[in-house]
């Protein structure tokens, strides 16, 4: 009597986002890489930006019919997306990814690990691109997060337009219209603390990014501000 076949080996267990929040190391990334920023000069980039990054890239790919692993796996990037940064700033998205890579190989599928390294690695305008949906969730995600409590130094706003920017947006919102396949980043903007044209001038590079990660969706991007469309 034959043998019956060896079962297939069981494949590594996906990982929520919970499970990556209540990770330790992870956790000791995202702080060390805020407090890098912190010691740079830059805005927050710590656990309010990963988190509502991770919420937005989720609700991205949920709204636009992806199914709840894809949702996830883009949530999971969207968290850990800055880590690099605790390391340094010039290519940290690159180096995020190899640390991720680090810390979660063997603990889920390794097609997961490389799309969420991918993401990672490509959500910054100077050397990234949307190369799959994760990656393009991940960077409407992370670049809509324009918001004053987002600026340390409220003070010195007049000295840094980074801050100036982010500190004059009352509030900003991802809009995303699944039936029209649209996706509009809709800001309210002080222009008593900054006029829209600085705006422009410091993220055209990101709505343009925007722009590419929204077609690599099946979608136009949008952006009103004071409820003026301008893009």
């Amino acid at each position: 009597m034959s043998e019956a076949p060896a079962a297939p080996p069981s494949p590594e267990p996906s990982l929520t986002l919970e499970d990556i929040q209540a990770n330790a190391e992870l956790s000791m990334f995202v702080a060390s890489a805020d407090r890098v920023m912190e010691g740079l000069g830059y805005t927050e980039h710590g656990f309010r930006h990963a988190n509502l990054t991770a919420r937005i890239a989720y609700n991205v790919l949920s709204r636009l019919g992806f199914d709840e692993h894809q949702a996830t796996m883009g949530s999971i990037a969207g968290y850990l997306h800055d880590v690099g940064n605790m390391a340094t700033r010039e290519n940290h998205g690159q180096t995020g990814a190899v640390l991720v890579y680090q810390v979660l190989r063997g603990q889920m599928p390794p097609a997961d690990l490389a799309t969420i390294m991918a993401a990672i690695a490509n959500h910054e305008e100077e050397q990234g691109h949307a190369v799959g949906p994760i990656s393009a969730a991940v960077i409407l995600a992370d670049k809509s997060d324009v918001h004053r409590s987002r600026v340390r130094k409220s003070a010195e706003i007049a000295m840094d337009v980074h801050d100036r920017v982010n500190y004059a947006a009352e509030q900003s919102f991802l809009r995303v219209d699944s039936d029209a396949r649209t996706i509009t980043l809709e800001l309210t903007i002080d222009t008593e603390i900054s006029h829209v044209m600085e705006y422009f001038e410091i993220f055209l590079g990101r709505m343009t990014m925007c722009r590419r990660a929204a077609e690599t969706l099946d979608c136009t991007f949008g952006l009103t501000v004071n409820g003026a469309k301008l893009l």
